[in-house]
């Protein structure tokens, strides 16, 4: 396959070949059999072509319409309202910046500033050598550790300028690199998007889990005595009566 612009021919390989094909539907047919319905296994399906390619092309929705039996205008719409699909090609390690109100307070806007002028990229570009995409996020569901980035969905907690560029010059170097919690080390993009797909990789119970402000409250609770109430025996409060209680 190859694209043109006025000067010069480029040449993009082809990634679905009918090896590449015949390979992903074995995997697809066990995606779908997890749903009642193959409509429902549009998203997972979507993290299996870019776990092929990288991101989510139109050959790859394409494969998604096949093997769902709906139209490509349908997967489209899904592959373009979630932000978790690339629709063009990125780098290796996705490095994610929560922006969100907590995050940019603790330092978050700070430190997505510094990797851009760091990089010399904007928001959504990848380096040159293919390492890195930088990106800014709303939410990292992490505000315990605020400042967080993620790289490949995983946690860097309590992060500063100086720790993310260290960070993003040791995946450009390909340093062993080992989230804040989480598994030893990190996966791909790609493998990422695998993992995504519903394929295990083994790891999900690696490292610390939890750790530090998100225990907090369940170490006070163990401190006081104190207990969830039993969901089967709810108090009622006194505008309820026995049964508004259930």
């Amino acid at each position: 396959m190859s694209e043109s612009n006025e000067n010069n021919p480029v040449e993009i390989p082809e990634v679905f070949t009918d090896e590449v094909v015949a390979r992903l539907e074995q995997d697809a047919k066990e995606i779908v059999s997890r749903y009642p319905k193959p409509r429902s296994a549009l998203l997972p399906l979507l993290h299996l072509v870019q776990s092929e390619e990288g991101h989510v092309s139109a050959e790859g929705m394409r494969f998604c319409a096949d093997q769902l039996g709906i139209t490509l205008a349908e997967v489209k719409a899904v592959a373009t309202f979630y932000t978790m699909y690339r629709r063009d090609p990125g780098g290796d390690y996705q490095v994610g910046v929560c922006t969100n109100t907590l995050c940019a307070v603790m330092g978050g806007d700070e430190i997505f500033s510094a990797l851009k002028e760091h990089l010399d990229l904007a928001n959504g570009e990848t380096t040159g050598d293919g390492k890195v995409t930088l990106e800014h996020v709303e939410c990292n569901a992490a505000c315990d550790f605020a400042p967080v980035v993620m790289v490949n969905w995983e946690f860097f907690d309590n992060q500063t300028p100086a720790t993310a560029k260290q960070l993003v010059d040791d995946l450009r170097l390909g340093a062993d690199v080992a989230p804040t919690r989480g598994p030893a080390s990190l996966c791909t993009w790609k493998q990422a998007s695998r993992v995504l797909a519903g394929f295990d990789d083994g790891r999900a119970g690696e490292g610390v889990q939890a750790a530090g402000p998100s225990l907090a409250g369940l170490r006070i609770a163990d401190r006081n005595g104190w207990t969830a109430p039993d969901p089967n025996n709810l108090p009622t409060r006194p505008d309820q009566g026995e049964e508004g209680a259930k």
